[in-house]
């Protein structure tokens, strides 16, 4: 089954307006959370450029956003662009470890490709892909044994019955090399 966009923005809306008024948005540049304001009575999740990858990691961190971080402008968080140092990219690859186990798992339940993005193209540091993929890895492990936070779970659900998928992940789903 094609991976639409716009699919993927109607199981969103549809799971998450009517509660938490929350749109996914397709967005021209960089992604962005916007909270709702004055101009706009809804809460934006703004992806790149209708890219499928960049909506569910979007939606990743939405998910493990708690309610007082959903109020700010990207769920107040720092970010430091492309072009890190090492210390900078190992802060990065930190805070980016559960965001990206949980995108991990969303690409899962939908049968997409997840790639680990090291997001550091231009730094004068070269990240290990396969270091940083395993954390990850180790992440979702947790988050299997554990439990899923409750919005993924919903979504998991939703996307496992719309691409047909099984909506009881295993980790034997999740292949520690990168295809």
């Amino acid at each position: 089954m094609p991976h639409r966009i716009k699919d993927l923005i109607e199981i969103f809306d549809n799971l998450f307006f009517p509660q938490l008024k929350t749109r996914l948005i397709s967005g021209v540049d960089e992604p962005i959370y916007l909270p709702a304001d004055d101009k706009t009575p809804y809460h934006q999740v703004v992806f790149a450029n209708g890219f499928y990858a960049s909506a569910l990691h979007e939606i990743a961190h939405w998910c493990i956003a708690g309610e007082a971080r959903r109020k700010q402008i990207d769920y107040g968080y720092w970010y430091n662009p492309d072009g890190r140092d090492e210390s900078q990219q190992i802060q990065f690859e930190q805070v980016e470890i559960k965001p990206q186990a949980i995108e991990w798992i969303l690409s899962t339940a939908a049968n997409f490709n997840f790639k680990v993005s090291c997001d550091n193209l231009n730094g004068e540091f070269e990240p290990d892909r396969h270091q940083f993929r395993a954390k990850i890895h180790q992440q979702v492990q947790i988050y299997l044994s554990q439990g899923l936070p409750k919005r993924v779970e919903q979504l998991v659900e939703a996307l496992s019955q719309f691409y047909q998928t099984p909506n009881k992940l295993c980790l034997e789903q999740f292949n520690l090399d990168e295809s």
